[in-house]
């Protein structure tokens, strides 16, 4: 049995994801220049099945260093100062690969919650 790309170098799992990212980008390019309609139709089943797919976003406000003996002694009202000052951008991090970076706002729809402005989209990195 023939092995497909992504099954040839189980030991580069970030040259993997860029390359079925790059793929499948390709691809839904190809699909969106194509003038037939019925072709149309058909592959946009197959990309909605693909975009169904869940993946876990997280945002990144920053993070510390601390000693063990530190942490133990947290306590309800305890203040942890993180490595960003107020302002910065955080990161948007994709199934744990940063793609952007963006500001904290509030919601307009809901001021009781906030949200990120992306400020800047990280290009994705080709491997050799």
């Amino acid at each position: 049995m023939a092995k497909t790309k992504m099954e040839a170098d189980p030991d580069q799992p970030d040259e993997q994801l860029d390359r079925a990212i790059e793929e499948l980008r390709g691809v839904l390019k190809e699909e969106e220049r194509r003038p037939d309609a019925a072709l149309r139709a058909a592959s946009g089943a197959n990309s909605s099945i693909i975009m169904a797919i869940p993946v876990d976003v997280q945002i990144i406000l920053g993070s510390t260093e601390m000693a063990v003996s530190d942490l133990m002694a947290l306590q309800k009202g305890s203040t942890v100062a993180l490595n960003r000052r107020i302002g910065e951008p955080v990161d948007v991090v994709v199934n744990g690969r940063k793609i952007a970076r963006g500001e904290i706002t509030v919601l307009e729809s809901d001021p009781s919650r906030f949200g990120i402005r992306l400020t800047e989209i990280i290009a994705a990195t080709k491997s050799a």
